[in-house]
């Protein structure tokens, strides 16, 4: 057994992105802010992504690529080694296009003529997709138990509906949803005909819990059918700035349409950096991801324990603190405001997470060791 000590990849390093044009810092705006607010983390990407990036770069060859078919048998063997689950590879979407944009193409394949659903507080992107694509949605109120969040059951859920859209686990709370209530939900789209869509793009990063991936989780082949997984490595490996996806569709007629729909649009599967970032992330990022996941477990460990009941429902994964403003000593109207203003500390504010996030915050914990010092010193301001 090797006693060489693990590999140290920067996280408790100071990791500057002045000049890299990060929206993140730009949004926070005054200098000496620290920014806490969107979904990116402030530290350094896995070593094998920056190798692969100079190798092929230095090959001068930029043009038209196609998909390497070996691509979708790479993120079987990745489900299969860090989730524990069987993908056929025939099901897998090789993007070169954000979850965000793959979303969109996804209703614009299925054309929903009953309402959307989804979850309130909930990730501010489904609203946005689904007013751009002319789509009726409704929100979804979760009930909070002892411990956090609760997914609907089936017999809570109006019909009609065309879809259910869900991050799984959940942003904003980073909540790791149940495998059976996961289930339950697909088998409900089976029976009414709609389409279970699950955004998967934090489900690498539980700690502790195990992510259920719908696709795989479902119970019933049928039910299989009307389920589509969204996954990318970006929030995986801080790659975000690079966009692609990858989509588990397991209804073949599905899977052609989708097809069709994204080449209608001038998207194809594959793509030049796409396909060397997520190759190189999948076959030689997991060394790099178990040490961040280590880093961002003790980082949510010193911070929840700071800010005990302010933390509304018990984060299980990915690097988000979902916190009750008035419990902060924060007025639920203007927290983000007051949040900068007293403590130089920049959040996402609830309500860009629908109804159900007024007076709540989101928090961005993936930080470099001495800026997470900092801010733990700031909250005393409060």
């Amino acid at each position: 057994m090797s006693t060489a000590p693990p590999e140290d990849f920067g996280f408790d390093a100071p990791f500057d992105r002045a000049g890299t044009g990060s929206s993140k810092w730009a949004r926070a705006g005054a200098p000496g802010v620290i920014a806490m607010g969107l979904a990116d983390m402030d530290l350094p990407g896995p070593p094998a992504v920056a190798a692969a990036l100079r190798s092929r770069a230095a090959h001068r060859a930029y043009g038209y690529t196609v998909c390497d078919p070996a691509g979708r048998a790479l993120v079987a063997r990745w489900y299969r080694e860090r989730h524990d689950v069987e993908v056929d590879p025939d099901w897998v979407l090789l993007l070169p296009c954000g979850p965000r944009t793959a979303l969109r193409l996804l209703l614009e394949t299925v054309r929903p003529q009953a309402p959307v659903l989804f979850p309130t507080p909930e990730w501010g992107g489904f609203a946005q997709i689904c007013r751009a694509a002319g789509v009726a949605y409704r929100e979804l109120a979760l009930t909070v138990t002892g411990d956090g969040y609760r997914l609907p059951e089936a017999g809570q859920l109006p019909r009609p509906a065309s879809a259910l859209l869900l991050s799984n686990p959940h942003n904003p709370s980073a909540r790791v949803w149940p495998g059976a209530a996961v289930r339950g939900l697909a088998a409900w789209a089976a029976r009414c005909g709609a389409l279970l869509v699950s955004d998967e793009v934090h489900g690498d990063l539980t700690h502790p819990g195990r992510h259920h991936p719908v696709a795989v989780t479902t119970a019933h082949p049928w039910d299989r059918r009307h389920v589509v997984s969204l996954n990318s490595v970006g929030k995986t490996f801080n790659c975000s700035g690079i966009p692609s996806a990858f989509a588990l569709v397991p209804d073949p007629a599905l899977r052609a349409r989708f097809t069709d729909t994204l080449a209608g649009f001038g998207l194809w599967e594959g793509g030049l950096l796409e396909q060397t970032v997520q190759e190189a992330a999948l076959r030689e990022g997991g060394p790099w991801l178990d040490a961040l996941l280590a880093h961002l477990a003790a980082a949510r460990a010193r911070l929840t324990e700071r800010l005990g009941p302010a933390v509304r429902s018990a984060p299980q994964a990915s690097y988000l603190l979902w916190l009750d403003a008035a419990a902060l000593g924060l007025p639920p109207e203007g927290a983000r405001r007051a949040l900068l203003e007293r403590c130089g500390l920049e959040a996402s504010d609830g309500a860009e997470f629908g109804t159900g996030g007024q007076g709540s915050l989101r928090l961005n914990y993936a930080l470099p060791g001495p800026v997470l010092d900092e801010v733990l010193e700031r909250l005393d301001r409060l």
